[in-house]
């Protein structure tokens, strides 16, 4: 399924023939067996790989702890929003801390070195990580169209917020078990794997309804929301007046309603095409498993791997190139560097705002009795400016 190494998908045509890993017809020459690794490849692609797959790490657990930080720390950036961004945050440097690397290792050694634990958590964990993530942003896209679309009705507070996240959880947990539940290690020799052994096979009734079910729920269903309510959301912000939207601060405030609405655009657009690949593969494993066993099929599904792992590590990428707070919490983090300067500018975006509220509302009265003051002496014009 989703977690599944290609020798997994190997190792169960293997089963169902009870023809050992390394020996097919194809791998038979003069009429001699050969045992050696069909995948084996030689050291200077293993070293680019590596490299691949090790940038992947590095920038997703630096870029999204950073994004974490720089909400948590700062009163100013906790909102609804930002609260689902630390979520999703979250779930990309796990996938990246607990999936990407075994998963390297298991598809270019096709031997599985973890353990029956591991296997159990590397098959469930990726799907509870995913469905965290990509309704993380469903979340967002929702909480954007009632902000925006009926911005009178209530919002979420900061608890409901937290429950939302939960259940999201709950529910990911839930969807991921089956996975866990039905994985296994055996042994082929001369090597270990680790597979789901549905109960009636792979590609049979529980393993291809229980991927369908998956692809739809953490994947297109999701899609679908955000497809809709960004629609809606950008017709209402590019094509109209925003409901109850003040006349003076109008200009203002859809601008910056914009660039956030831009910023999570990019983002969902980025995470579809990141795995896009990864469901049309098994997608069509799923109809002709003999895909698996191309020549060249390690180096595509190392490809698309990377792909969608890499979707873990571009959104603080995207957080500080179209936000221009996340840019200064970016250059706070990194300050200690000497070719980064931080700013008073950059300072003032991550203050809280209270003082300059409180500023703002002295003000305001100010102007108010001012007005009042004024108009003393016309009883008529007092009795409209105190209707408006």
């Amino acid at each position: 399924m989703e977690a599944e190494s290609l020798i997994q998908h190997i190792e169960r045509d293997m089963e169902v023939t009870s023809v050992p890993l390394s020996v097919t017809a194809d791998w038979l020459e003069d009429g001699n067996e050969t045992t050696g690794n069909q995948f084996q490849q030689p050291d200077w692609q293993v070293a680019l790989w590596a490299l691949a797959y090790s940038l992947i790490i590095l920038v997703s657990i630096t870029g999204n702890v950073t994004v974490i930080w720089i909400i948590l720390a700062h009163r100013r950036m906790r909102t609804v929003t930002n609260y689902f961004i630390v979520n999703l945050a979250f779930s990309d440097v796990s996938m990246a801390t607990f999936n990407t690397l075994f998963n390297f290792v298991y598809a270019l050694h096709n031997d599985w070195y973890f353990g029956l634990g591991y296997c159990r958590f590397q098959n469930f964990f990726p799907i509870t990580a995913m469905f965290s993530s990509i309704y993380s942003m469903a979340a967002i896209a929702v909480d954007r169209y009632m902000a925006i679309i009926h911005p009178l009705k209530p919002r979420l507070s900061s608890t409901s917020t937290k429950v939302v996240i939960a259940l999201i959880w709950i529910v990911a947990v839930l969807l991921a078990f089956p996975q866990c539940y039905y994985s296994v290690t055996r042994f082929y020799y001369p090597r270990t794997v680790c597979m789901v052994d549905w109960p009636d096979d792979y590609g049979g009734t529980h393993q291809l309804s229980y991927q369908y079910a998956v692809i739809l729920l953490i994947y297109l269903l999701p899609l679908l929301v955000m497809l809709v309510t960004y629609s809606l959301v950008g017709r209402s912000l590019w094509g109209g007046h925003i409901p109850g939207e003040a006349s003076d601060h109008y200009h203002s405030q859809i601008t910056a309603k914009r660039k956030v609405v831009k910023m999570m655009v990019v983002v969902v657009v980025t995470f579809a095409l990141c795995w896009l690949p990864y469901h049309i593969y098994f997608i069509l494993g799923s109809f002709n498993r003999d895909i698996y066993k191309q020549h060249y099929i390690q180096q595509v599904y190392l490809a698309i791997f990377w792909l969608a792992m890499s979707s873990t590590m571009y959104n603080p990428i995207i957080y500080c190139c179209l936000n221009q707070r996340f840019r200064a919490g970016f250059r706070h983090a990194f300050a200690w560097c000497p070719f980064i300067k931080v700013s008073e500018e950059d300072k003032m975006e991550l203050q809280h705002t209270h003082t300059f509220r409180v500023t703002m509302t002295r003000s305001h009265r100010n102007d108010a009795s001012s007005i009042k003051t004024n108009n003393t002496n016309a009883s008529n014009t007092k009795r409209r400016s105190q209707s408006w």
